[in-house]
């Protein structure tokens, strides 16, 4: 089963979603005519806790051209081991659906995750027919197992992230601001708090924060843009994370209505492209 929905005209799904009339209706579909002036189709998104990962993730792997340079790079593939021989409490790390598992096995399973992003990633990328690009794209989001493999290993990128950024800002390094705030709460105020609070949970019994969109984008080195429809008309409605990108990261977009469950825009209107 397709956990991203085959495309439909943007207005007929808003058509279908918002009947009536209530002020908020109305905002909707003027959110939505003003994402239909930049993207022809949508894709609905299955709605569980993994949701914006799935969305981020469909995107990028849509218009992949190139392995990214962090998916290359050596350390990539010793990266559980490295981190678990200097952070001991990663073995309290929460697999899908298995708990309690010991630390030799569990870096040798993130690292097979891991494995697996970089293999798909590297496949899809160099598939130049664009059909056949999306084919493939979707053929990753019907097998179920190898989906939330892929899931596993964006959520242990993101706790490399967060380790990373926290250790630069104790060593008096620059951190952009999100930083701060991801680690001002009272339930992740250190990256052993936010695995245990926040990132064991992330499509269990909870989605992405916001502030941890930001850190997603980070892990991934792509700017996340965002149509957040309940906000027409505020200078939130088109959100970026980071909001101020690198000039190189590339750019996906998915749109929200309440910044919980996250679809995806596609066929960027042919005036747009130019």
């Amino acid at each position: 089963k397709l956990s991203v929905a085959p495309e439909i005209d943007v207005m007929e799904y808003c058509r279908k979603e918002w009947r009536g009339n209530t002020p908020v209706a109305k905002r909707m579909k003027k959110g939505y005519e003003a994402v239909a002036q930049k993207f022809a189709s949508i894709r609905r998104v299955r709605g569980d806790n993994y949701c914006a990962l799935r969305a981020t993730l469909f995107q990028a792997l849509s218009q992949a051209t190139q392995l990214p340079s962090w998916l290359q790079s050596e350390d990539f593939a010793v990266l559980p081991e490295n981190l678990l021989s200097e952070y001991d409490w990663i073995k309290q790390w929460q697999l899908k659906e298995k708990p309690g598992r010991k630390m030799g096995e569990i870096s040798d399973e993130i690292k097979e995750y891991l494995m697996l992003l970089r293999k798909k990633w590297k496949n899809i990328s160099e598939i130049k027919d664009p059909t056949e690009k999306q084919e493939a794209c979707d053929k990753v989001f019907k097998n179920e197992q190898e989906e939330y493999s892929l899931y596993e290993a964006l959520k242990f990128l993101m706790l490399n992230t967060a380790i990373k950024l926290y250790n630069d800002d104790k060593d008096g390094r620059r951190v952009p601001v999100f930083s701060w705030l991801l680690f001002a709460r009272d339930t992740s105020s250190n990256p052993c708090q936010l695995m245990h609070n926040h990132l064991n949970h992330i499509g269990h019994s909870g989605g992405l924060e916001q502030v941890e969109m930001f850190l997603l984008a980070y892990a991934l080195q792509y700017t996340i843009q965002v149509y957040r429809l309940y906000k027409y008309s505020t200078d939130e409605f088109i959100t970026l994370y980071p909001n101020d990108p690198e000039e190189d990261w590339p750019v996906v977009t998915l749109i929200t209505e309440d910044d919980r469950h996250y679809n995806i825009p596609v066929r960027m209107c042919q005036e747009t492209m130019l």
